[in-house]
């Protein structure tokens, strides 16, 4: 049985003195696409930013491997060095910093990780240009401050830029559909479907089955109370989107 790009053992987090994840039981084979549904409050975005290695998310218990090696005890530029990617729900504006230049210093900042030459101009150029295309970004928008004056498709459409640039093999999708319409979900959906791949996998992190629609997930999860409680496939989030999550409160167990 091949390793799972991303398993998570019994996961328990909290955050400011509050138990948020009870015991998170989650494994996604290499090249899978898995979704997690539930309501605001279950603990969805708690697990992004626990995978991510965000400060102040303390990890009590359990832990997390990333194509079969811990990343506890890694920083989070270790992480994304290793391959982890997280998609913010809503991306942070960061005046003063050209969008060019982040994404130069970015995809470097990785291949010196990976012990390879910096890009050249005219190779990095090449490589912006060919996913901005793709993902319908203008010129306009990469001389711009990172996602300063961005609307809200404008930053996810961003976001997808980065990840198809740094090409990494997690990746974290955090209610990446919040604020889109239905034009910019679909190139961001598309964005994503490109980087479909037998060595990369994904989870989808959502409220609503309509990113589903888009990005058809391999398997789906249901969060309730800090842990899944239910697994299946992606006929369960039609399911959700019927009869909602109301015969999932109170759900003990993972499964």
């Amino acid at each position: 049985m091949s390793t799972p790009m991303l398993e998570i053992v019994n996961l328990h987090v909290r955050v400011e003195d509050k138990e948020i994840l009870k015991g998170v039981n989650l494994s996604v084979p290499a090249g899978e696409v898995h979704a997690i549904m539930g309501r605001n409050g279950s603990g969805k975005s708690t697990l992004s930013y626990a995978i991510a290695g965000r400060d102040g998310y303390e990890i009590t218990g359990g832990d997390i491997r990333l194509d079969g090696k811990s990343i506890l005890d890694m920083e989070v530029d270790k992480r994304a060095a290793e391959g982890l990617f997280l998609a913010f729900q809503y991306p942070i504006e960061i005046p003063g910093v050209a969008t060019m230049t982040f994404l130069k210093a970015a995809m470097n900042a990785q291949r010196k990780a990976r012990g390879e030459d910096e890009m050249t101009i005219p190779e990095f150029m090449k490589a912006v240009q060919e996913a901005a295309k793709n993902l319908s970004i203008d010129k306009d928008m990469l001389k711009r401050a990172l996602n300063v004056g961005f609307s809200g498709g404008e930053k996810k459409r961003a976001e997808m830029l980065q990840m198809t640039l740094l090409e990494p093999k997690m990746c974290i999708l955090d209610e990446t559909d919040s604020g889109l319409d239905i034009d910019a979900l679909q190139v961001v959906s598309e964005g994503v479907n490109q980087l479909r791949a037998p060595n990369r996998s994904m989870l989808v992190i959502t409220h609503y089955q309509r990113l589903l629609n888009h990005i058809v997930p391999d398997r789906v999860h249901v969060f309730s109370d800090g842990r899944i409680v239910e697994s299946g496939g992606k006929e369960l989030a039609l399911e959700l989107e019927a009869k909602g999550y109301a015969n999932y409160e109170g759900a003990a167990g993972a499964v």
